[in-house]
């Protein structure tokens, strides 16, 4: 209704930022930087999100579309806009049944909901809530019977796609966590407790669910094994040794959608598809695992190039305004996810806070697609984008000297056939103040084979 109340949670969450904001008042210190935080100095972190403002739209308004289509389809399923939810672990401990309550959200939005390893419910449950489409998200183990396992029962309990993590064989070096003393499930002690009056209402919401918490995929039957130990051997799982034939071998167990999540250098994507793999997530992990690792969408170009439409590309990493998907789409990506923006709207407000992130992003993307004149996802390509002021102002510089000497060269040649008894009429020199000569050079002819592109 017109005249109904506004949550004020909502009010104040009016983007992603402020939603994180929100977020960062409502939770735990350490409960919101184990979300929140990266590795190491979080260059990397830092570096996802800042890559974007290094790219500049470029539109052109007019020939656009009173009403724009926003809907894209992946692997068959058709998208109310190309935006995901990836693997992001432990939803459980932002709000009661997180899993759940974000998958419904997404499904609701017309979306897709990736379910971690890491999740505190296990895949048969969530897959008994009957929300869908649905994605696992999986590692290659020491113990390739696990592998396999995991790979079985994501098939047995219908699970469209299956994403295979590599870059997180080794654990990052997450100092906030350190510095926190973070550990799963949180233990506080009543000094702490009393200190956090602002965070009542996580501690209300949660008091039945924390001794609840635990990592659903990997709790046996009867298992006696504590959370604390079952958290350190699960550390221990993935191999470090992966190779290219473990991802052909599970390539021969999987039948439906295989991706591959952690792909930063073209080479690995021409062996991904070489290997069978039906598409991949461009990802440094969020930041949160090699700390100087290039950004999500530096790397972006490239591995999109090296696809050449043999896969899907996905790309997770520092998506927080819809200006972002438009960049990342005409950068080569097929579709974006959004871990930590989803993880805020959660622990914010449960389903309705997962909900109002895709409205955000909706409300932005189709803003964005208005004034660039993108009347569908389809129409979005690399001449949407510009190189930045800097180099588009140089270029100005180098037309303009152009036509100078141009016109110098035209002077003299006319004077000369004035001496040699040519006619009287000269060209008029060209006015330097005008336009800026050729257009400036757009994104889309980046160089090949993973060297460095010019941003």
């Amino acid at each position: 209704m017109a005249n109904e109340r506004v949550p004020r949670w909502k009010r104040r969450a009016y983007n992603i930022a402020s939603l994180r904001a929100e977020s960062k008042r409502v939770l735990p210190r350490p409960v919101f930087d184990f979300v929140d935080g990266g590795a190491g100095d979080e260059h990397s972190l830092r570096r996802n999100v800042s890559a974007f403002d290094d790219v500049a739209l470029y539109p052109r308004p007019i020939g656009g579309a009173e009403e724009r289509d926003l809907s894209t389809t992946l692997f068959g399923r058709r998208l109310s806009m190309p935006l995901i939810v990836p693997p992001t672990g432990l939803a459980g401990l932002l709000w009661p049944d997180g899993e759940a309550t974000s998958a419904r959200a997404a499904t609701k939005a017309g979306s897709i909901y990736c379910l971690s390893h890491g999740s505190v419910c296990s895949l048969e449950e969530l897959a008994k809530t009957g929300v869908e489409p649905r994605w696992f998200q999986t590692y290659i183990y020491r113990d390739r019977g696990l592998t396999r396992e995991m790979a079985e029962r994501a098939a047995a309990a219908g699970y469209e796609a299956l994403v295979v993590t590599v870059d997180t064989q080794l654990l990052g070096n997450r100092e906030r966590d350190i510095r926190n003393g973070f550990i799963i499930p949180p233990r506080m002690s009543s000094r702490e407790v009393a200190n956090m009056a602002t965070k009542l209402g996580w501690l209300w919401r949660m008091r039945g669910a924390i001794p609840r918490i635990t990592f659903g995929n990997y709790r046996r039957p009867g298992d006696a094994e504590d959370l604390t130990a079952l958290a350190e051997r699960m550390v221990t799982l993935p191999d470090p040794s992966i190779q290219w034939r473990d991802i052909a071998d599970l390539r021969a167990v999987w039948k439906g959608p295989l991706l591959l999540k952690g792909i930063l250098h073209p080479a690995d994507a021409v062996e991904a598809v070489a290997n069978g793999v039906d598409g991949m997530f461009v990802s440094n992990h969020g930041g949160r695992q090699l700390d100087g690792a290039a950004g999500a969408l530096d790397a972006l170009p490239a591995v999109a190039e090296a696809v050449a439409g043999r896969a899907a590309v996905l790309i997770d990493g520092g998506i927080r305004r819809g200006t972002h998907i438009v960049k990342a789409l005409a950068l080569g990506a097929d579709c974006c996810a959004i871990g930590r923006p989803q993880f805020w709207g959660l622990s914010v407000a449960g389903e309705a806070g997962v909900a109002h992130v895709f409205d955000i992003f909706r409300r932005e993307l189709d803003l964005t697609m208005g004034l660039c004149g993108l009347p569908d996802i389809a129409s979005i390509g690399p001449d949407v984008l510009a190189r930045d002021g800097t180099t588009v102002e140089r270029a100005r510089l180098a037309a303009a000297s152009e036509a100078v000497a141009a016109a110098a060269v035209a002077v003299a040649e006319s004077g000369t056939a004035a001496n040699n008894g040519g006619g009287d009429e000269t060209e008029p020199v060209p006015e330097t103040g005008g336009p800026a000569g050729p257009e400036p050079t757009r994104y889309g002819d980046w160089e090949r084979k993973g060297r460095a592109i010019d941003f």
